[in-house]
């Protein structure tokens, strides 16, 4: 008789606990993930190439398939945040790794900023991420 009624008060424990929201999947945040450059430097010119990765910080992987929808890239890190260049998105060479073209005009800090929505999550992930330009 002990053990059914154990068993009994398990169960219906665990039935409050599920009808509370207790025992629900923990769902990633928004600010579990960021953007990384893949390099921190790139030469001055025309069809300079850089790459971001989107990394889920909680496990280290890379994250295909989000949306980037806002660029700019500018030199705000050396004072001069309204020298901007032209940035256009390219074709990804693999999942999670995300690549552009600027025309960096001349050396010195430049900072890329993103916009983007991650598959299944709400909320937009923003990033700034600083790069030297080199001669």
């Amino acid at each position: 008789m002990m053990t059914f009624v154990s068993k009994r008060a398990v169960a219906a424990a665990l039935a409050a606990l599920l009808s509370a929201g207790g025992l629900q999947p923990t769902r990633a945040d928004i600010g579990d993930y960021e953007f990384q450059l893949v390099r921190t430097d790139a030469r001055v010119g025309d069809g300079a190439i850089v790459d971001v990765r989107l990394v889920d910080k909680r496990s280290g992987k890379t994250v295909p398939d989000a949306v980037i929808f806002a660029t700019r890239i500018d030199m705000a890190p050396d004072g001069m945040p309204t020298m901007t260049a032209p940035i256009e998105a390219l074709p990804s060479t693999e999942p999670g790794i995300y690549r552009f073209k600027v025309n960096l005009v001349m050396e010195g800090g430049w900072q890329l900023s993103l916009a983007a929505k991650v598959q299944g999550e709400t909320g937009t992930l923003e990033s700034k991420l600083v790069l030297e330009a080199l001669p």
